[in-house]
């Protein structure tokens, strides 16, 4: 296979992403939309000259693979239907709704060993954290801090904020740490809705090993940052501005400038980490299609996106039985 018929369903702020890719990806051949909302749909076919459907099985009839980008509670009834027809499936997270759809996926996934499920936890493609990972190979992890924070206006108040924004860095960790916490605990804040605004986890690993996680709706200023503690370096990663800075411990000795008699104390030593400017989408996306193309295990796979989201459900839990939602 040369080419993959591609189609997407659900042409909100997300599909519209994929559609872009899509059509200027080299490997794939975009056919087509599907979208309950016919207007935008048909608007979103116009702008990239494929084909709109007015229902999800017409536009199966027609791909080897979909990317589905609509609301997350529709997500197991399409995967499903994919898997039944022999579709290729890119899904965006969370998996699903709950739990008992995520697990019945995986083993459905699992069962389908010639179809390609992956799930959308599209930080993992951030090449930010590719470049981080570079960086702690070979370090003494003590503690780490991811913070994912953003404004409350244009956030998505579909579902709270530990399943909107905490489930990105929780795929992260699960993708860096095998082994399960020895110990969590989760605190949170209802600001401006009905639900969780502000969600705060540590986790505890064995051996000393820490693990903070901050997603907020309430700040006004916009951050996706890891920190990383270890025993050979403080290193900071901006995953919103692409750079990384590591911060080496020196001995501290005095430097002594013949020519001009200046002497100074080196303290540190700070190394700035060259980030590759691409798209996560992109990669995310060229990811799907080549293990399509190539019958190859994906890099997030339905196995993947079924742990990240029973992690993140035990931390909702927890917040929830914590606070007090109205």
């Amino acid at each position: 296979m040369e080419q993959v018929r591609i189609g997407v369903i659900g042409t909100g702020r997300m599909g519209q992403n994929h559609c872009r890719v899509f059509s200027n990806m080299r490997h794939a051949k975009f056919v087509g939309v599907c979208d309950v909302n016919g207007d935008l749909g048909k608007e979103i076919a116009r702008k990239y000259e494929v084909s709109y459907f007015r229902d999800v099985d017409s536009l199966i009839e027609n791909v080897d693979a979909v990317s589905i980008c609509t609301p997350t509670p529709q997500h197991y009834e399409l995967v499903m239907r994919c898997l039944d027809r022999n579709v290729h499936v890119m899904v965006e997270k969370p998996f699903t709704e709950t739990l008992e759809q995520a697990r019945a996926l995986k083993e459905a996934a699992e069962s389908k060993r010639k179809l390609v499920v992956q799930v959308g936890h599209i930080e993992k493609f951030n090449p930010t954290f590719i470049e981080l990972r570079k960086v702690l190979e070979g370090m003494t992890i003590l503690a780490m801090n991811f913070n994912r924070l953003s404004p409350f206006q244009g956030s998505n108040v579909d579902v709270d904020v530990v399943l909107d924004l905490m489930i990105h860095d929780i795929g992260l960790v699960v993708d860096l740490f095998e082994a399960e916490p020895i110990s969590m605990d989760a605190y949170g804040l209802s600001v401006f809705s009905d639900t969780i605004d502000h969600g705060l986890a540590v986790l505890r690993y064995d051996p000393g090993l820490l693990v903070s996680l901050t997603a907020s709706r309430v700040t006004e200023q916009k951050v996706r940052g890891i920190n990383v503690t270890s025993k050979e370096a403080y290193i900071e990663a901006d995953l919103l501005n692409k750079n990384i800075s590591v911060h080496r411990r020196t001995l501290g000795d005095y430097v002594n400038h013949k020519n001009s008699g200046v002497k100074y104390r080196q303290e540190s030593l700070i190394e700035r980490i060259v980030v590759p400017a691409m798209e996560p989408l992109f990669l995310e996306l060229q990811d799907f299609v080549n293990c399509v193309i190539e019958n190859k295990t994906p890099q997030v796979t339905a196995a993947d996106g079924y742990n990240a989201l029973r992690f993140v459900l035990l931390l909702r839990d927890k917040i929830l039985e914590t606070m007090k939602v109205q």
